[in-house]
């Protein structure tokens, strides 16, 4: 794996926001007003809403990605997989897909992150159904340093960035795991972080938060473990050619909070 030192930090930034009238739109298919504010939440505190049936009996993944940067069918497939193995969605799962025209940028900050997210994202959570945000972009994080890089963030309560040309720089050379298992890591990862693991929304069922590494799981095989944070964690997280699972400390959260 290249730089074999270099960390990967999927951190899970955390945004405020406050309701206004720019919060409200029309939503073109029923015509009812929509308040975008409920998807512009705290990291981890829709994970009920995520995992559960009640009210929101059905979810819609709105996946959007850079001209050229789409994710692996693989990696796609096994995200769908892993959303249908957790939660609760009686009426269903949707999946949408839309490309967004190629820009000559480098890096991101978080705020262009946001930024595109509100000039392309088309579904919002309203009546019964909760929707997710799921961008996959070209360049890296303006957070990246000579010494770390950030592969993914969570960073609203259904919404998360996968910094797509971090990742294959990252993978399918020699030593490099294949794309599709670093994909698929790092985007249940991120998802496992809106459905409120570890200790963020979903409540612990037993002491398994590492102190260290706060909101990540202290078992070493977990797909919530720290060591997925660094390129020589991931790099033997993915040794076994398996994408990592989750623990069963994890899932009896998750299960506890309306999962499966």
């Amino acid at each position: 794996m290249k730089n074999i030192l270099l960390k990967v930090i999927l951190v899970c930034s955390i945004l405020f926001s406050c309701s206004s009238k720019e919060d409200e739109i029309i939503d073109s298919e029923t015509g009812n007003l929509i308040n975008v504010s409920t998807n512009r939440q705290i990291t981890g505190s829709s994970a009920n809403d995520l995992l559960s049936g009640g009210i929101l009996k059905k979810m819609i993944v709105e996946i959007a990605y850079i001209e050229g940067f789409k994710p692996s069918e693989i990696a796609l497939n096994n995200f769908k997989n892993f959303i249908t193995n957790r939660t609760n969605k009686p009426e269903g799962v949707t999946y949408i897909t839309q490309e967004i025209s190629f820009t000559d940028k480098e890096a991101y900050t978080l705020e262009e992150v946001v930024a595109l997210e509100k000039e392309h994202r088309t579904k919002y959570s309203s009546d019964t159904t909760i929707a997710v945000w799921v961008l996959f972009v070209n360049g890296k994080s303006s957070k990246d340093t000579s010494s770390s890089a950030i592969l993914g963030a969570a960073y609203w309560n259904t919404s998360f960035v996968i910094y797509e040309e971090t990742v294959h720089g990252l993978s399918n050379g020699a030593f490099e795991p294949e794309r599709s298992l670093l994909e698929s890591s790092v985007i249940n990862h991120e998802f496992g972080h809106l459905l409120g693991l570890t200790n963020l929304g979903s409540e612990l069922q037993s002491n398994h938060e590492d102190i260290e590494h706060p909101k990540h799981c202290n078992e070493e095989d977990c797909l919530m473990y720290w060591a997925a944070e660094t390129s020589q964690g991931i790099g033997n997280m993915l040794s076994g050619g398996k994408v990592p699972t989750l623990d069963a400390q994890c899932l009896e959260d998750l299960k506890a909070n309306g999962g499966k």
